[in-house]
């Protein structure tokens, strides 16, 4: 399918390679830095993460393209793994398969890493990633957007944190699902709002970076639930009063899908129209819950035709596709054949919006520095 503008993807991700951390970490966490090792027949390359539980399988990280009966999690080689992943000059290649011009590029293992009990290993780990991604991104600027990463061990640091990322040259952060201290919607937060704001940084939430319980049922029960991480941050920021204290912060739920928004606006309401006098906000709103979704929460989504079916009944201006490249989610490289399909209902002006406008205005890109593909 050709368009006059280029697609952008708003969610893909590289896949560490096997000295990222070890390379590029502070020589005191060196030999605890997360590394790859061989797990032996039958279990292919793993990313061993010290602390955590289990280490991390390169199966599902880079599986896109693959038919369904071939996705494993285990007995994958990092040499079987695309490319693109760690080799940037490769990854050009693979985005123009896709027809994709330029991507927002968050990490693989840093996912993990989110929810390591450990913040001071966090912190070393995340400040290792930021200078291996900025490194990566600098083979084109203009295509390979990186996101840092922050352990949020502090307010004060945070900023900091902030500061060192733009530095280094990189669009936005994503951000762990729990603080180190108090949670999100506390007020001593004021000062890390206001410097993304002032720094131009938007602050993404990714699916599986927050601790959840698990589901009831089958394993593959688990894969519906994955979202609910990133709705109850949504709803804290709201109901907390987040963004009624800072109307220009801009978040972006990442990975979470779209087409539940509409209810989720309407179930927030509900709840504040009929319940907020036994179920107290944390904070007094002067507008409707939905309104602050529907201004300063931006959704990313990937194979999820029910988000341009009803994207009407949102602001569509929040909007923004994903190819979630190379993980097994991903719609790479049949992303066109779905547009195509998914948007044969939307106005120009819409696709125009979700496939390219809606993520160029939050990170600022310059679209005279990309081609369509």
């Amino acid at each position: 399918m050709t368009r006059s503008y280029p697609v952008i993807s708003a969610d893909s991700h590289i896949t560490e390679a096997p000295r990222t951390y070890s390379d590029f970490i502070d020589p005191a966490w060196r030999d605890k830095a997360p590394r790859m090792v061989d797990g032996g027949e039958g279990v292919g390359d793993l990313f061993v993460v010290d602390g955590a539980k289990a280490p991390v399988p390169m199966g599902l990280v880079a599986a896109a393209g693959k038919d369904p009966s071939d996705i494993r999690v285990k007995g994958v080689k990092f040499d079987e793994l695309h490319r693109g992943g760690w080799d940037p000059t490769a990854r050009i290649a693979e985005q123009e398969r896709d027809g994709v011009s330029a991507e927002i590029i968050y990490p693989t293992v840093g996912m993990t890493l989110c929810n390591h009990s450990d913040f001071d290993y966090k912190k070393a780990c995340f400040d290792a990633y930021n200078r291996w991604i900025a490194s990566y991104c600098d083979h084109d600027r203009a295509r390979l957007l990186g996101c840092g990463q922050t352990a949020m061990r502090s307010p004060e640091e945070g900023i900091e944190d902030l500061k060192a990322i733009k530095e280094l040259g990189l669009r936005g952060v994503m951000m762990p699902g729990q603080p180190a201290v108090e949670d999100y919607d506390s007020k001593i937060y004021a000062p890390f709002w206001e410097a993304a704001v002032e720094l131009g940084l938007p602050l993404s939430f990714h699916i599986l970076t927050t601790k959840s319980e698990r589901t009831r049922g089958p394993a593959i029960s688990g894969f519906l639930s994955i979202v609910r991480g990133c709705q109850d941050i949504m709803a804290m920021l709201v109901f907390g009063g987040v963004f009624e204290r800072h109307p220009e912060l801009k978040v972006v739920c990442v990975e979470a899908d779209a087409g539940w928004v509409p209810h989720f606006m309407y179930r927030m309401d509900h709840a504040f129209n009929r319940h907020r006098y036994w179920l107290k906000p944390g904070a007094e709103l002067s507008r409707l819950p939905s309104e602050y979704f529907a201004e300063n929460i931006y959704v990313t989504f990937q194979d999820d035709w029910t988000a341009f079916r009803f994207a009407d009944a949102m602001n569509w201006r929040r909007l923004m596709w994903a190819n979630d490249f190379p993980h097994s989610d991903s719609t790479w490289p049949w992303s066109q054949e779905l547009l195509e399909k998914h948007t044969a209902e939307l106005t120009d002006e819409q696709q125009k919006a979700i496939l390219c406008d809606n993520v160029a205005d939050l990170y600022k890109i310059d679209l005279s520095t990309l081609t369509p593909v």
